[in-house]
Order: structure tokens, then C-alpha cells, then sequence
């Protein structure tokens, strides 16, 4: 059975300022490869298809990278805080 994942206001606010969807930050811990973080916590990256403008800077982008920082508890996956990158580089993994 999967852990319910919980987005922490702090990582909400990110959200917001940043451009990330919900279900986009779900999907990045989910699909993402768990990499050791600092204090205990972890991290996970997935590149998502975007072709359309920021919503930060009105720039077209072709992808946009949600980056989740998170704690594994015994009964859920809480996330911290949320980073994203948009970019013209790269492949769709």
C-alpha cells in the first residue's frame, strides 16, 4: 500500500510562487528516484512536458522539472518544500 503523501503549508506557498500543480508534486515522489537529503530527508525529481510560457517570467519553456524535498514517516510522506525548473534542455525521461 502507498503512503498518503501531505504537502506542508510552507510547500504550498512554494507551489504558488513557483508554478507547481498538486497533482504534479504527488507524481515527482512518487515516480521520482528517492536521493538522501540533508537532516534525514529526502528528495525526488520528475521532468514533465510544459510547452507554454512560465508563470514566472512569460518565457516558453519546453520542460518543467518539479523537485520534492520530504520526510518518510512510519504511516505517511510529508513534503517540505517543492522546487521547480523550467528548461529548454534535455529529454523526457
Amino acid at each position: 500500500m502507498k503512503k498518503p503523501i501531505v504537502i506542508s503549508w510552507h510547500a504550498r506557498l512554494q507551489m504558488q510562487f513557483r508554478g507547481a500543480e498538486e497533482t504534479e508534486v504527488i507524481e515527482a515522489a512518487r515516480k521520482g528516484q528517492w536521493q538522501p537529503a540533508k537532516r534525514g530527508r529526502f528528495q525526488a525529481k520528475w521532468r514533465f512536458i510544459f510547452d507554454k510560457p512560465s508563470p514566472i517570467t512569460g518565457v516558453i519553456y519546453r520542460f518543467k522539472e518539479i523537485e520534492v524535498i520530504f520526510a518518510e514517516e512510519s504511516d505517511e510522506i510529508i513534503v517540505l518544500t517543492v522546487k521547480v525548473y523550467y528548461t529548454n534542455e534535455g529529454e523526457k525521461p
